[in-house]
């Protein structure tokens, strides 16, 4: 008699993912849609890493540190069920995305429902991989498994700050040398531009810090997600306040000009104080850039059309006009507040040289 195979018998869905799916009862601002449906692995003892600004965090205190994550809550559903209502939604879905922990069983679980939803699912699969708990082997594996794209959250921009807040400095397992190692494997394995980086504006870099880690993964054959730092409660930093919606508007600008190959590093020009001031790149139209609303919308993973499947709505703001990731087109009121919070010395400097 076959055995059937092994994968985790429950998972953790989104807010967004189950309002999509039919499993919760809501409606989103603006009639936004759900392109890729984000599930993250779950164990009764919770994440062995510490990182500050993470609701997983195993020393979270406060709220049931098994509830939220980025801004929203997750619940626990039963994998064939998830299995069931993806494929009764299947018209509307673009990508599934698989988010480790950092547990002993994650890697080999994340194996396992990779290939339970390649088989089950007709979507493509993205995993968001921890480096602490993966090797060069598993990534192959990944990959046979049917995942066709790997997210590493690098979350901060320089190793000062990740040692602060994800490493030693919090007596948490990750270090920044085992993380860029773990990205170029992932480059070798699945090829350049199926490799993106997360990373957190907000965390106490400066916009120049930020623009060198947009370049490090340029050059290293990946991609940037770009999120905004928001208080998780309960964590650490749980009172430091999200960026000024200006410094993440110019790093929503530098990072999509820089994925798209538009400049590189030397082309961004900075104050004495590390902030962002114009783009040196002769011939740049940053009005029609701007007007196209692209750069503000949310950068992650795309379906097969080739456009962005993993918008996660609201996954790091509150909903309202100033949403900091869009995941939507932008309408004329929406690229007019953008232009505002850019500032009118940004806008008149943009052709300034050093």
């Amino acid at each position: 008699m076959a055995t059937m195979p092994y994968y985790p018998e429950t998972i953790r869905t989104s807010t967004a993912a189950a309002l999509t799916l039919g499993l919760k009862r809501g409606r989103f601002y603006r009639n936004a849609r759900l392109g890729c449906i984000n599930v993250l692995l779950t164990y009764p003892d919770g994440c062995r890493a510490n990182c500050a600004y993470c609701g997983l965090a195993r020393q979270r205190s406060g709220r049931d540190a098994s509830k939220s994550f980025i801004r929203v809550d997750w619940p626990v559903v039963r994998t064939d069920v998830l299995i069931d209502a993806m494929n009764g939604k299947i018209d509307r879905l673009r990508r599934i995305c698989i988010s480790m922990i950092t547990h002993d069983r994650a890697a080999d679980d994340t194996l396992a429902l990779t290939r339970i939803l390649k088989e089950s699912v007709n979507l493509p699969i993205s995993l968001l991989i921890t480096p602490t708990q993966v090797d060069r082997h598993m990534l192959a594996l990944f990959h046979e498994a049917g995942a066709d794209r790997i997210g590493i959250a690098v979350d901060a921009a320089t190793p000062e700050i990740f040692d602060r807040y994800r490493g030693g400095m919090v007596h948490g397992p990750h270090r920044w040398d085992r993380y860029w190692e773990c990205f170029d494997d992932a480059v070798t394995e699945f090829g350049r531009g199926f490799v993106g980086s997360h990373l957190i504006v907000g965390l106490g870099e400066t916009e120049k810090d930020m623009v060198s880690a947009f370049w490090k993964t340029c050059q290293a054959g990946g991609v940037t997600h770009l999120f905004s730092f928001y208080p998780e409660p309960g964590s650490f930093l749980h009172h430091q306040p999200p960026p000024p919606l200006a410094s993440y508007r110019r790093m929503q600008l530098a990072r999509y000009l820089i994925d798209t190959g538009v400049v590189t590093n030397t082309d961004c020009v900075f104050d004495s104080s590390g902030t962002l001031r114009a783009f040196s790149k002769p011939g740049l139209n940053l009005d029609r850039l701007i007007e196209s609303g692209r750069p503000f919308e949310t950068s992650g993973c795309p379906g097969n059309d080739g456009e962005v499947a993993c918008n996660r709505p609201f996954a790091n703001s509150e909903p309202g006009p100033d949403v900091r990731n869009l995941p939507y087109r932008a309408t004329n009121d929406d690229i007019d507040r953008i232009r505002m919070s850019l500032g009118a010395d940004f806008l008149t400097n943009r052709h300034s040289v050093r």
